[in-house]
């Protein structure tokens, strides 16, 4: 199948084999903390990106630059749960590093660019952010080198300018260099100035240690990073931050996963629990909406555990995400109906 027309979906095995890909010691899993990024000082604001601020505690959601059987939607039609609104996909070109976006108005039913531009303006004067997403699974960015990275940065500001776009979602599952993802993220910063909305979708086998490179870019960029939404799907068992296995499909995998993140160096601010919105929006590891108020409430107030319960809580954490608004919107709004109030409502 075209890459349009698909999830991006893990290639991750179960238990056997995504322990044996780990190959790490628990007692190695949280070492020190995040490296130490380059002292530049970011330069004036040349891009779209405002001071706006995203909320407290926010709801992310993809929407679809295509059609694949979810609800065909038009920005302007992303349900008003959202706060930050993640636009699905840039894609590479034949330039290492950089990425070009180009709106599927014949596949949205004519939506037009100048609509498009207008809807994402209507959303930000409505206090939401509209972010570009660079990857998804059979996306073929790679940014390998310094010209790489400044292809990115170059071609990622120059979109943002173009349709005013507030910052970029790295979604990037065929692997990541953290050295020069780093320049590129931080030149981009400097371009863009501090409003820059700056998300990621990790798999969870991106996250089980700070020595895996999407690990270690969240955290040689914390201090520009908005939230890092992992993807909880797709994925088969994984290790918890106790060191037990958990299953996907449960609240103790939420929890228990999401624990590596808040103790490895992220702060609460910056993790978010990424879920599909309907059983037709991932192969496999899908919660109901409940599951995951659940999980936000055990990690935020120690509620509504399971059999994993943190040592500590963290009120502060970002919130949830999902694939897709469309999936959401063929679902009746189920996930943003029940998850966003849910959200908004954190401590």
């Amino acid at each position: 199948m075209d890459r349009a027309h698909i999830r991006p979906r893990r290639r991750v095995g179960a238990l056997a084999g995504a322990l044996a890909a780990l190959g790490l010691a628990l007692t190695g899993l949280f070492t020190a903390g995040a490296p130490t990024a380059d002292a530049d000082e970011p330069g004036p604001a040349q891009g779209p990106a405002q001071s706006r601020a995203v909320p407290k505690h926010a709801l992310t959601g993809y929407w679809q630059n295509f059609n694949n059987g979810a609800t065909v939607q038009k920005l302007s039609q992303v349900q008003n749960q959202y706060d930050i609104i993640a636009v699905a996909f840039a894609d590479a070109t034949g330039t290492p590093g950089q990425v070009a976006f180009k709106l599927d108005s014949a596949g949205l039913g004519g939506y037009t660019v100048e609509q498009f531009k207008a809807d994402i303006k209507a959303k930000q004067a409505a206090g939401k952010s509209v972010i570009i997403s660079v990857g998804g699974e059979r996306g073929a960015v790679a940014v390998n080198s310094a010209a790489a990275a400044t292809n990115f940065a170059n071609s990622v500001h120059a979109l943002m300018r173009e349709y005013g776009f507030d910052g970029v979602d790295i979604d990037l599952e065929n692997g990541l260099n953290s050295t020069y993802m780093t320049q590129a993220l931080r030149s981009l910063s400097q371009k863009a100035g501090p409003g820059l909305v700056l998300t990621m979708a990790p798999q969870t086998i991106d996250m089980q240690s700070t020595r895996n490179e999407y690990f270690k870019t969240a955290l040689n960029v914390k201090d520009i990073l908005t939230v890092v939404n992992m993807q909880y799907y797709n994925s088969g068992s994984m290790l918890g931050c106790d060191g037990k296995v958990y299953s996907q499909g449960s609240v103790d995998f939420l929890t228990a996963l999401a624990c590596i993140q808040l103790e490895g160096g992220l702060a609460p601010s910056q993790v978010g629990i990424g879920t599909p919105a309907s059983t037709r929006g991932a192969g496999s590891g899908y919660v109901a909406p409940s599951v995951v108020n659940k999980a936000l409430d055990c990690l935020a107030k120690g509620t509504n555990c399971g059999s994993f319960k943190p040592s500590k809580t963290y009120p502060g954490i970002r919130g949830a995400m999902t694939w897709s608004t469309n999936w959401d919107a063929a679902n009746g709004n189920a996930w943003s109906n029940t998850v966003g109030p849910h959200v908004h409502g954190l401590p």
